[in-house]
């Protein structure tokens, strides 16, 4: 028994908001969009998705990083802390992958510069690059003693 349109969109629709956190508002966009591109591959007609058919960026540099958050280029959607996410999960993207797109130089974030700084501070308050180090030290000490017991057998 095959499955109807409204059912595929809901188990597709359901799956992905399962994996993740999206809005009332973007659960309703997604829905309209599956169930519309599962129609047009129901009818044989190419679907073209918003995406490609994009010309240049949504966002200007600018707009896309500010100091409380950063935004997307492609699709347009800004108020986030870090970009990783949302490249990998919405677009299939890694952060080389939009940099190269956009031209965003290696030395720009794709994260929120206040978020890097109040991370940054949490780190130095809890001594982690201390703590790090002393991790680091304890493990090439564990190394270099079984490296010698290896060369002594």
């Amino acid at each position: 028994m095959a499955l109807s349109l409204v059912e595929l969109t809901a188990n597709i629709v359901s799956s992905h908001a399962s994996g993740s956190q999206i809005s009332r508002d973007e659960l309703i966009q997604e829905i309209n969009d599956v169930y519309n591109v599962l129609k047009q591959l129901e009818n044989n007609t190419p679907a073209v998705l918003e995406e490609e058919t994009s010309t240049g960026p949504l966002l200007t540099f600018k707009k896309a990083f500010q100091n409380d958050q950063v935004g997307c280029m492609i699709c347009g959607k800004t108020g986030f802390k870090t970009l990783t996410r949302h490249l990998k999960q919405a677009h299939g993207l890694k952060p080389g992958q939009y940099r190269k797109q956009f031209d965003i130089p290696a030395s720009q974030s794709l994260t929120a510069k206040n978020y890097s700084e109040a991370r940054r501070k949490a780190a130095n308050d809890k001594n982690l690059a201390a703590n790090l180090e002393k991790a680091r030290a304890i493990r090439a000490a564990k190394k270099q003693k079984k490296n010698s017991r290896a060369t002594k057998s």
